[in-house]
């Protein structure tokens, strides 16, 4: 929750009632700031490792012995390893609309990826 740091109520009124004649900022706080409170539960939340495996990355070929990281899995590559787009975004796989093609490795990642989701921990 954010919070500022002014205990009287003029940062609580809309930008229009505040008298902004006296000065360039004299009654008027744009930015609000954290609290240091926000900022240890922010970097709770972010050190707070996955509850499952980490999602695959996409790759697509981009030469010989070559790949290069792709936006998402293309819908075929969904399609071929067996999981529908509910199931991407509840798992959290990237999925990229515009790319057309299958290529296998992301393929055999996804099923792996399914199958070690599905087991219980």
């Amino acid at each position: 929750m954010l919070r500022t740091s002014r205990k009287n109520n003029e940062s609580e009124l809309p930008v229009e009632e505040q008298d902004m004649t006296s000065g360039p900022a004299a009654t008027f706080i744009a930015m609000t700031t954290w609290q240091k409170r926000d900022w240890q539960q922010f970097y709770q939340l972010a050190r707070r490792p996955w509850r499952r495996h980490r999602p695959p990355r996409p790759v697509y070929p981009s030469g010989l012995n070559r790949v290069a990281p792709a936006q998402g899995y293309s819908l075929s590559e969904l399609d071929d390893a067996g999981v529908d787009l509910d199931l991407a975004e509840a798992l959290g796989l990237p999925v990229d609309a515009g790319r057309i093609g299958v290529y296998g490795p992301n393929v055999t990642v996804l099923r792996e990826f399914i199958r070690s989701s599905r087991q219980p921990r």
